[in-house]
């Protein structure tokens, strides 16, 4: 099994540690190189982060092998790839699977699923899934294969250069073409699990624009502009349209027996090579027999 590693080019004098944080390798990324059976080579010697760089040097960072929790297991099953390099891993998650194992639901998860492909292909790498989707929601999602390249993705999420959409089918005529929902979102009291607006929630941000009227609901395209647990569907059921199947935030399973909720979109900017990518995904077959 290879450790995954970078190499970069340094483009200026320096001290090794100040590039490396250039770079974007974190000091918790860096201890558990440093401490976890990591390197730093420079020019292909070994050296510490005190090391001075000359404009030109290689600087090559070997991550540490990382090994899966011991809650999860490797299983077979089936997985739908989108997108595979040595960093990242998109694939499309069905409905009613749970992205990582729950005491509810211990085994099958996608998580396990690609703990198997991981180990089956050599992928030195425990689970970093880098955007969850709720066990209902089907649509893209984005895995990292290191810690590292897991870091990065976050730092996009938070700088909102990641851009994630989703298609969902709602209860009731939406009236405006296009708006923003921004309304703080905390965790509803004595609930473990659902989530409500309120004032002393976190900050949250949903674009919401109408695809189609139907009758008795309407087919929606949504952006995060936030990740809040249970963002969309708190946001939707606060402004009156539940989504259809979501029963725990008032929607009804006449028409769906799951929410009604896709993500078709995933815009982001490859962590090592720099490049735009963009994925698209079409809806599943329950809901886009609704539409």
């Amino acid at each position: 099994m290879k450790p995954f590693q970078l190499t970069y080019t340094a483009k200026a004098p320096s001290l090794l540690r100040e590039a490396l944080g250039d770079w974007g390798i974190s000091k918790r990324t860096l201890a558990s190189v440093k401490y976890g059976g990591g390197q730093i080579l420079v020019n292909d010697a070994e050296v510490t982060v005190r090391h001075p760089l000359k404009k030109g040097d290689a600087v090559t960072v070997i991550f540490p092998i990382e090994e899966h929790g011991k809650g999860l297991s490797a299983e077979d099953g089936d997985l739908e790839i989108v997108y595979e390099d040595e960093a990242l891993l998109i694939v499309e998650k069905p409905p009613l699977q749970n992205t990582i194992p729950s005491r509810e639901h211990p085994f099958g998860s996608l998580a396990n699923i690609v703990a198997k492909h991981f180990n089956d292909h050599g992928i030195p790498s425990t689970l970093h899934i880098a955007t969850r989707l709720d066990r209902d929601t089907s649509g893209l999602v984005c895995i990292a294969k290191n810690r590292h390249i897991h870091h990065m993705i976050s730092l996009q999420q938070q700088e909102k250069k990641m851009k994630r959409r989703y298609e969902a089918l709602v209860h009731g005529t939406v009236e405006k073409d296009a708006f923003t929902i921004t309304a703080p979102i905390g965790r509803k009291n004595a609930s473990i699990i659902e989530r409500e607006v309120r004032e002393d929630g976190q900050f949250a941000e949903t674009e919401v624009r109408v695809i189609e009227k139907l009758e008795g609901y309407s087919h929606v395209t949504l952006q995060l502009n936030t990740g809040r647990t249970h963002q969309i569907r708190v946001h939707l059921a606060h402004i009156g349209h539940p989504l259809l199947g979501d029963d725990l935030y008032g929607g009804k399973r006449d028409l769906i027996g799951r929410q009604a909720l896709h993500c078709t979109e995933l815009e982001l900017i490859h962590p090592v090579s720099g490049d735009s990518l963009f994925f698209r995904s079409s809806l599943n077959r329950d809901m886009q027999s609704l539409v």
